[in-house]
């Protein structure tokens, strides 16, 4: 991973964002058929990859968590991001459950960070089809303004991403905010998005994500309000799972 020059500087808040697909890691098209049955029963190799992605998360102050698990028969009733948290040296951790199936799976978001939350907020968002949400939480580092943080998992189809986008702009009323995740749609998109655009959000320009073994598609991202300053922004080309991860320096404002 690229470092930069002021890495270890106070005020430099480092993120790191990846849809984990339930630490499957798929490595082909045809896996999501041929493997399909990994997504309901325990399967070997699942604790092989949250223990990289969890080696990855340790350089980083705060971690997005897409398409985890809360603890479930798919899972061997392990909490992901309870085990992440754990492994990679995190105090602070949050899931929030997007789809419960009882105990046959429960997908949720989730994230790590180095300091408390000052709050944390749960939204479903609106959709034909129920299971898609926002994770919104606040952080704030000891003598710096405070971060809001909203984690994204959005719709494959267009019309649903426009109303959960939609939906989402209408939470942001102040300023130092991000947005990261797997959006599932392009940068393009998100800029000509109308809620978007008048809250003066603006996406951070990152190349494709997705598929992991042959990326093709930007749908992983960062957008923020306009006070947010972005040191660097990267793609890393790490396969832990169908998506790559992602990579942000943020500096923070002093109090």
């Amino acid at each position: 991973m690229p470092v930069s020059a002021d890495i270890h500087s106070d005020s430099i808040l480092r993120l790191l964002s990846l849809n984990i697909q339930v630490g499957l890691n798929s490595s082909r098209y045809r896996h999501y058929f041929t493997q399909a049955w990994r997504h309901l029963l325990p399967s070997r190799g699942v604790r092989e990859t949250l223990d990289a992605i969890a080696d990855l998360a340790r350089d980083y102050d705060f971690v997005a968590l897409q398409e985890a698990d809360a603890g479930s028969l798919r899972t061997a009733q392990v909490d992901q991001v309870a085990y992440l948290a754990t492994r990679a040296g995190f105090a602070h951790r949050h899931a929030a459950i997007n789809r419960n199936l009882g105990p046959f799976a429960q997908h949720c978001l989730g994230c790590l960070s180095r300091w408390p939350f000052q709050q944390v907020r749960h939204h479903a968002l609106p959709g034909r089809l129920p299971g898609r949400g926002a994770l919104e939480v606040q952080i704030i580092k000891p003598g710096f303004a405070p971060l809001r943080v909203f984690i994204v998992h959005l719709a494959l189809s267009r019309s649903a991403r426009f109303r959960q986008l939609e939906f989402i702009g209408g939470l942001i009323e102040d300023t130092g905010t991000i947005l990261i995740g797997d959006f599932n749609c392009s940068r393009q998109e998100l800029e000509s998005h109308p809620t978007l655009r008048q809250r003066g959000l603006r996406a951070i320009d990152f190349g494709a994500t997705f598929p992991s073994w042959q990326p093709r598609r930007a749908i992983d991202h960062l957008l923020t309000t306009s006070d947010v300053e972005v040191v660097r922004s990267s793609v890393l080309n790490l396969r832990l799972s169908d998506h790559l991860p992602i990579s942000a320096e943020i500096r923070l404002k002093p109090l």
